[in-house]
């Protein structure tokens, strides 16, 4: 696979969820889930990168309780995954619920050689329905279920973020067990947006967006908020990514179009404010390994990949560079957008990096085209060098 080829994947629905499969680090791949209307017809895809090949295989299983909302892969077992999504009670009323599910085993699918969008490649319809392993009881404390994400190094431990409460379960039982309840207090009915794990200070934090505000609360001391960032933006926060090798470093998105850097220590203002794109931001995210690189996609249906090197882990280009070998001309990164990526045509919800390749990441547009990239090799070789 080429840097300037992108690798175009069609999907027949609509679709927001996005994410890499943790626990697999060989191969580049990518969890989509659908939102179809029609609740029985919605779907997981299961996306692998052939580079040799330059085309994608994928193994598609139904997910016929309803429209995917967002997706979590465990990051112990490779064929585990939560999944937040809308569906139907019995008394017709339309509810968010989440459940964990189990993919069957490769050897059980059918597979089909079918011409994809970008490339050709092998399509696996699933013979065998996705097990459900079990669902989070969430309706009791609210009913808009943002995500379900795993602890990051801990696959019973699932923080699922509902209305103005973050609820922590177990699920390494036979059933999930309510463990911890953070709630948001405040006027007018605040709700969270989304919610991540700090994977910092041992995991003891989990960090959450609400309106324009960003808040981190420690789960060691029942909950207490330990920093807040209030007025983030100033319209709503979308999301939000912390620095993986900055402990105190984050990056915040937001319906005003701007992407900011902040040091939680100071949070008055942010380090770094950027105004990359022209509507508003929906996902933003750090490299696993290069955190100068930052990727940003917004419903402008632009993706955009900027550098800030200055605040980086490797602000010489490359870790651990002494300051005298380090060429300013072409060993260092300058801060400052590096290339921008315009092959969708709809609202860009979601982009991650591959947890396989550092330099490989994939974005989803509402329309359900999944594209995967490559970091352009003029970016990657002044890192490196």
């Amino acid at each position: 696979m080429a840097d300037d080829n992108s690798i175009i994947y069609g999907l027949e629905f609509q679709a927001r969820a996005l994410a890499p499969q943790l626990a697999e680090t060989e191969a580049v791949r990518f969890f989509v889930g659908t939102q179809s209307l029609k609740f029985t017809q919605n779907q997981i895809h299961l996306v692998e990168l052939d580079e040799e090949h330059s085309y994608v295989n994928t193994r598609v299983f139904p997910h016929s309780t309803g429209e995917i909302w967002s997706v979590s892969p465990s990051p112990v077992s490779a064929d585990v995954i939560s999944t937040c999504y809308n569906t139907i009670t019995e008394d017709n009323s339309c509810v968010m619920k989440s459940a964990l599910w189990r993919l069957p085993p490769a050897e059980t699918e059918d597979q089909t050689d079918v011409d994809q969008e970008g490339g050709s490649g092998s399509h696996h319809s699933s013979m065998n329905p996705l097990e459900c392993l079990c669902e989070l009881d969430t309706m009791q404390h609210g009913k808009e279920v943002k995500v379900s994400v795993f602890h990051p190094t801990d696959g019973s431990r699932v923080m699922s973020v509902v209305d103005n409460h973050f609820l922590l379960f177990d699920v390494g039982e036979s059933s999930p067990k309510l463990i911890s309840k953070g709630t948001l207090e405040g006027k007018g009915q605040p709700r969270f947006m989304t919610g991540k794990w700090n994977s910092h200070h041992k995991c003891t934090q989990f960090v959450t967006a609400s309106e324009c505000s960003i808040r981190s609360w420690d789960l060691r001391e029942d909950n207490k908020q330990a920093w807040c960032i209030d007025g983030a933006h100033s319209q709503l926060v979308r999301d939000f990514d912390i620095n993986p090798n900055k402990q105190y470093y984050i990056a915040s998105g937001g319906d005003d179009g701007s992407t900011k850097f902040w040091d939680v220590r100071n949070p008055s203002e942010p380090v770094i404010s950027i105004s990359d794109h022209s509507h508003w931001v929906w996902a933003v995210r750090y490299n696993h390994f290069h955190d100068q690189l930052v990727l940003t996609s917004s419903s402008d249906a632009r993706l955009v990949l900027t550098s800030v090197a200055s605040i980086s882990s490797e602000p010489d280009g490359h870790l651990g560079a002494p300051e005298d070998e380090v060429d300013s001309k072409n060993g260092r990164l300058a801060d400052g957008i590096l290339a921008t990526y315009d092959q969708h045509e709809d609202s860009v919800y979601s982009v991650e990096w591959s947890v396989a390749d550092p330099w490989t990441f994939a974005s989803l547009s509402y329309d359900g085209r999944l594209v995967i990239n490559k970091v352009p090799k003029a970016v990657k070789y002044k890192i490196l060098l």
